[in-house]
């Protein structure tokens, strides 16, 4: 979702972030899903351009 494919344009962090925290528990492990919005929110993390 946050990186350009050829059939379609970017969505950007914020909206992968947003679906992280949607689908937390049900597409994703709650434990995974806590550790990664972690990373960007506490930790500063930034996808490698």
């Amino acid at each position: 979702m946050a990186s350009h494919r050829p059939y379609r344009a970017s969505l950007g962090i914020e909206a992968a972030i947003s679906e992280i925290e949607t689908q937390r528990g049900s597409l994703f492990d709650p434990k995974v899903a806590d550790a990664i919005l972690r990373l960007f929110r506490e930790k500063d993390y930034h996808l490698p351009v």
